[in-house]
């Protein structure tokens, strides 16, 4: 049997579990206590962080090589774009920007007092270079690639929520309509209901 060391609230492991139901692969998910790790996921993986996937022996532990192994078995509405080598170089490139960058800006907003040198106004304002990137992908669809979701969707979804969610006056009145729209689609999905049910 998959299982799946999870931990409901980290945006790795939430765009993980994501994949997983998306592509209907039977999968154990085990939610962690990030206090009291569990010895048979640190035996699996050194790094102790989640998500951790052991597939029939083989250990993945990075979420966007579980949501490749995910899709791989299953991808019913193409989330990959397999045959568009053009999508799939757009997908990378979103997905690095995201994981390398945005996620820096995204840590130093949300705990700007850990990091005083600058102001929680000024890293806010770094993140916001992507959502407008972002944004701007939007207006040519309900997706970031077009009408359907892809690959790029989901990976970055988590991360786009948790920066709304550290000052969500502040994200509702923000300029950018359309991002606020696509996070919103994702919010009421079943898709992400599911994985976030307790």
């Amino acid at each position: 049997m998959n299982t799946l060391y999870s931990f409901r609230r980290c945006p790795y492991a939430m765009r993980a579990r994501m994949a997983v139901r998306y592509c209907a692969v039977a999968v154990n998910i085990v939610e962690v206590s990030l206090k009291a790790k569990p010895a048979e996921m640190l035996a699996l993986s050194g790094k102790g962080t989640v998500p951790v996937l052991n597939a029939d022996g083989r250990v993945i532990d990075e979420s966007l090589d579980i949501m490749r192994w995910a899709l791989a078995q299953n991808d019913p509405q193409d989330w990959l774009r397999k045959d568009d080598p053009a999508a799939q170089s757009l997908i990378a490139a979103l997905i690095e920007e995201n994981d390398q960058v945005f996620k820096v800006h995204l840590n130093h907003y949300k705990y700007a007092e850990r990091y005083p040198e600058r102001s929680m106004a000024d890293y806010r304002a770094d993140g916001e270079v992507f959502l407008r990137k972002l944004d701007d992908r939007l207006e040519g669809g309900a997706y970031l690639l077009g009408d359907q979701p892809s690959l790029a969707d989901v990976a970055l979804m988590p991360f786009v929520r948790q920066f709304a969610h550290v000052d969500r006056e502040w994200f509702g009145q923000a300029p950018y309509a359309r991002l606020q729209g696509w996070l919103q689609r994702f919010l009421e999905s079943a898709l992400f209901t599911a994985v976030m049910a307790r």
